[in-house]
C-alpha cells in the first residue's frame, strides 16, 4: 500500500506518481491528506481511481471515500467508531483500523477489514505516531488480529527493513517516504515486490 503526502511529492503530479508505483508493483493505495481542503482531497482521489487498476482508500474521511467510489476508507481512534459506519456503508467497502499497542487491539472492531499495525519503526511522516515496535513487537500484535483479517506493517518501511515485517506476520506493508520520496518510483516499488512470500504449494 503506498500512502500519498502532498510534502514528499514536492509538486509531481500525484496521479502520475502512483500510476508509476502501480506499474512497479504496488497493490493498493490510500490517500491521506491531513490539511488539505475537503474538495482537493475528493478530487484527487476521485483522480486515482479512475486512473489506477488498484484499490484506492481515503485516510480518516468515510464520506469522501464514497463520494469518490473509493474502494474504501482507513479509520483511526479518533474517527467515528468502525461498527457505527458499517450498516452506511456499501456491501464490499473497505474499512481499516490502526493498532498500535495492546490496549487499541483489545478495543479494535472485530468486523475490520483489516488492522494496521504500527510504527514499526521509527518515522518522519507521523509526528504523533507512538514509539517503534520492531518485528517483535509487531508481531505479537499480529497474533491478537481477528482470524483472516490481513495484518499490514506501517511506519518507517523500507524496501531493506521491510522482510523482517513480513516474516513477522504481515500480509503486507504501507509504504509512504521509500516509494513518494524516491526519483523513480516504480524501481522503488518493484524492490518491495520481490518480498512477498511465495505461494502455498
Amino acid at each position: 500500500m503506498v500512502i500519498t503526502d502532498p510534502v514528499l511529492l514536492k509538486g509531481r503530479d500525484a496521479v502520475e506518481v502512483l500510476r508509476q508505483a502501480v506499474a512497479g508493483g504496488a497493490t493498493m493505495v490510500q490517500v491521506r491528506w491531513k490539511d488539505g481542503m475537503p474538495a482537493q482531497i475528493l478530487e484527487l482521489t476521485r483522480a486515482l481511481v479512475a486512473a489506477l487498476p488498484v484499490p484506492v482508500l481515503v485516510d480518516d474521511r468515510v464520506d469522501i471515500a464514497l463520494a469518490a467510489k473509493a474502494a474504501g476508507a482507513h479509520l483511526g481512534w479518533d474517527d467515528p467508531p468502525l461498527e457505527a459506519l458499517r450498516a452506511h456503508v456499501p456491501p464490499g467497502f473497505l474499512l481499516g483500523i490502526s493498532v498500535g499497542s495492546a490496549d487499541e487491539a483489545a478495543l479494535a472492531p472485530i468486523s475490520a477489514d483489516y488492522w494496521s499495525i504500527g510504527p514499526c519503526f521509527a518515522t518522519p511522516t507521523k509526528h504523533d505516531a507512538g514509539p517503534p515496535l520492531g518485528p517483535d513487537d509487531f508481531a505479537a500484535l499480529a497474533k491478537l488480529a481477528p482470524e483472516g483479517a490481513p495484518v499490514i506493517g506501517i511506519g518507517g518501511i523500507t524496501a531493506a527493513n521491510a522482510r523482517s515485517i513480513i516474516d513477522a506476520g504481515a500480509t503486507g506493508v504501507a509504504v509512504i517516504g521509500a516509494i513518494l520520496g524516491a526519483s523513480d518510483p516504480a524501481a522503488a516499488a518493484r524492490a518491495f515486490g520481490v518480498l512477498r512470500r511465495p505461494s502455498a504449494s
